[in-house]
Parts: C-alpha cells; structure tokens; sequence
C-alpha cells in the first residue's frame, strides 16, 4: 500500500483534483440548464471519482484537519445519494458526541483547580473574570450590531409564505427572568451539572474549590490534591487524543444524516437567510475579529492552524461540547498559559456566543419581516437589550439559540409560524454560529493572554 501510495506525487493528485474538479462543475452546470443531456448517475461517478481522489490526497498528507474536511464531503455525498443510510448513519456522530461529553467536566474541574491553586494567585483569577466578562459584552454586542444590520440590508424575511411551516415540530419555551439566569449559574448538586453538562456550573465549582484549595495550610494536604489534579488533566488530554481518532468518522456521519435528513432543496427557498447569516458571520469575522487579532499583534496564520481542527469540528458536528477538549489542547499546543485557557474558554461558552448572539438578531428579525410586522429602530434596539440578556448562560441546552428565539419573539408579540420555517434550514445555520462561537472564543483566550501579560506568540 505505501509503495502504491509513494508512486503518487502531491503535483499529480493536485492536478487530478483540480481537473476532475473542474469537469465536475462544468457537468453539473450543463446538468442544471438541461437536465435531459446529462444522466445523474454519470454526474454521481465523477462526484465519486473526486472523492476518491480526494481519499488519495488525505493519505498522502495524514493530519487531522485534512481528513475533517474530506470526511465532510463524503458525508455530503452519501446523504445526497442514500438519504436512507445518512439518516442511519446518526449514531456514529452520536457516539462521537457522547464520548466527547465524558471528557468535558473531568477535564474543566483538573485544569481550573491546577490554574487556580497551583499558582495561588487569586488576584489574577479576579483580573482574569472581569476582563473576559468586559471583552465578551463588548464583542457579543457588536455580534448583535451585524446581525441587525445585515438582515435589514437583506430583508431576506419580506415575501415568506407562511403556509410552509411545518408546525407539527415541538419547541418548548420557558421564559427565563435574569434572577433566574444568575440562579442557573450555581450548581445545587455538581453531580448533577456533570451529568445535564452544565459547563458554566461546573466552572463555578472548580474555581470555588480551586481557592479553597489555595487556602489550605498543609503543605502535603494541598500537594497531593494538586498532583491528582495533574494526573487527571494529562489522562483526560489523552483521552482526548484516543477519541479524535473518531472525528473524521462523525464528521462525515453527522454531514450524511444533515444532508440525507433534509436534502438540499430546503435551500432554495431560504437560501437569502442562510446567506444572509453566512455573511454576516463573514463580516463578524474579518470586521471585529481580524482587527482584535492585529492589535493584540497574534501571529494569524500560526494561530489559524491551531485552532484549525477544533473549527472544522465544530462546524461539522455543529456542537460547542464536540470541540471544547481539542480546542483547549490546541490553544496549549500553539503556546497559551493552561491556568488562562481552562479559565476563559469554558466561560466564553456561556458569554461570549459570538455566532449564535448574532443569529438571535438577525432571525428575530427575519421572523418580524415574514410577518409584514414593521420594527421601529428603537424597538429593535430594545429586542437587541432583551437578547443580550437572555443569550447569556444557556450553554449545554439542546436547542438553546431556538428556546431563546421563541421565548423572545412571543415577549414581543411576534407570531411563531417564521421560526418553524428557520426549523428547516437550522441545522446548516447552527454549523456556521458554532464554528464561529469557537474561533471567537479562542481569540479572546489569546486576548485576555496579552492582558495578563503574557506571550501570544506561540512557540
């Protein structure tokens, strides 16, 4: 196999891919104008010879993030040529997702309790929860900006025909009062925050019971904690390494179920939203976050690379759990302090929602434009107040960007019939807020990193 392998060039196989990608768009494109010359099936080989070609790339470069992205497309592929066996293929992403979720709280509590204890520097610890809290406000208020701006521009709402909701699907909605969400933060049982995955109560608890830890005279007592601590943090790092082996496998399942599930004709009809978020993100991204990244003077490229797999899985699997683990393990691996990257990034989960605060925004309005309702700019800007509010702390909750949704727009008065619509396409929609609710946490790991004074330049 490796000598049949070696007998490729990277030159060759870039060639091939770049030929037989071009065939493939030429084909479809003549296929769409006229469906009669073409056969789909002779338009399903040439996909597959890609794909295949592809395969033959991944081999070649063997890392991780390569075969991320190339399990993507064959996930893609079987769910739009076998819906049947991408719907089945769920339970592989399930697993993924369920081992994943094992690693999270082990992992939280040691690396918190060494952060916090092993240094004994309480006031950092206080430094390091304002600031994040200031950079989160700021920056998820700017998310909210976009969104409102770029769905006003798009009115991509406007001309919905509201007779396609499919309201048979259930949303429960319970309205949350801010005493309510502050109480949430606590844990009454960790046992219990553990096993629902209630990351920002679990947070709570490790760094409680970091400083009590900070604080205990004995030397031998405190040293023997801190060492089980460690041993538990570099276990659950390998625990993680196993796991990953089975990304690219979920990735392709979770894309196959995704695609197989709901086909790509949904688009047609909602593509504006989903372009609209898309962009908007887009601009979220080069407009706040590259800028914060030149100021901060972060080495862009090598910090692309880093958190480059963590990204694509989060993207794929549209889950914040999936890739909170490699994420905290790539951002020590490119140089980041762990008492800093096990303090800010499980907290950004719950306030700093980059993606999903900024498609709150922009669906609360779409919903709005469907329903021929007219907002004034300053019934936008309370709606904005309102969701900065009620996106805070509902990290871990399935379907959360959805609860808050429906629970806003019915305090509003606004009709739910759009949002069973957003339903259609809100699996393609989370992939692209989740991907981006990570990179912005990682960013703002390496921002409160230059705040405290350390190096953000990697190693």
């Amino acid at each position: 196999m490796n000598s049949w392998l070696a007998s490729f060039s990277p030159k060759q196989i870039i060639i091939a891919l770049l030929s037989l990608t071009t065939l493939i768009v030429i084909t479809h494109g003549i296929y769409f104008i006229n469906p009669d010359i073409l056969h789909p099936s002779f338009l399903m080989i040439l996909r597959w010879l890609g794909l295949i070609t592809l395969i033959i790339f991944g081999m070649k470069k063997n890392n991780l993030t390569t075969w991320i992205f190339i399990s993507m497309l064959i996930g893609a592929e079987v769910g739009h040529d076998w819906p049947e066996v991408g719907v089945n293929l769920k339970v592989i992403s399930d697993i993924f997702l369920r081992m994943i979720k094992t690693i999270i709280a082990p992992l939280l509590f040691s690396t918190l309790v060494i952060g916090i204890a092993g240094h004994a520097d309480m006031k950092q610890v206080g430094r390091m929860g304002w600031k994040s809290l200031v950079y989160f406000e700021i920056v998820t208020t700017i998310a909210l900006i976009i969104g409102l701006v770029c769905i006003n521009i798009s009115k991509a709402g406007v001309g919905i025909d509201l007779s396609i909701a499919d309201k048979s699907q259930n949303i429960e909605v319970a309205r949350q009062t801010w005493q309510q969400i502050v109480l949430h933060t606590f844990p009454e049982n960790i046992a219990k925050s553990v096993a629902e995955g209630q990351v920002l109560q679990i947070v709570v608890f490790s760094v409680i019971f970091g400083l009590g830890l900070s604080m205990v005279k004995d030397s031998k007592v405190k040293s023997t904690m801190l060492t089980w601590c460690e041993s538990l943090s570099e276990v659950m790092f390998k625990f993680t390494h196993i796991v990953m082996y089975l990304a690219p496998l979920a990735v392709g399942a979770a894309l196959a179920y995704t695609i197989g599930k709901m086909g790509f004709d949904i688009l047609k009809n909602l593509f504006l939203l989903l372009a609209t978020l898309y962009a908007a993100l887009a601009v979220l991204i080069f407009g706040v976050f590259l800028p914060i990244a030149l100021y901060i003077k972060l080495p862009i490229k090598k910090f692309l690379h880093a958190v480059s797999e963590p990204v694509l899985l989060a993207f794929a699997t549209a889950s914040s759990e999936a890739a909170l683990p490699h994420a905290m393990k790539a951002l020590e691996g490119y140089g980041l302090p762990r008492k800093i990257v096990s303090f800010v990034l499980p907290t950004g989960f719950s306030f700093n929602l980059d993606g999903s605060t900024l498609y709150l925004s922009l669906a609360l309005i779409f919903v709005a434009q469907a329903a021929k309702i007219h907002l004034s700019i300053g019934e936008q800007i309370v709606m904005m107040l309102t969701l900065m509010l009620s996106s805070k702390g509902v990290a871990g909750v399935a379907r959360a960007s959805l609860v808050i949704l429906m629970g806003t727009a019915a305090s509003f008065n606004l009709p739910t019939e759009p949002i069973f619509i957003i339903l259609g396409i809100d699996a393609l929609m989370d992939m692209g807020r989740t991907a981006t609710n990570l990179l912005g946490n990682c960013l703002a790991t390496a921002v409160v990193t230059k705040w405290e004074g350390e190096s953000v330049e990697g190693n």
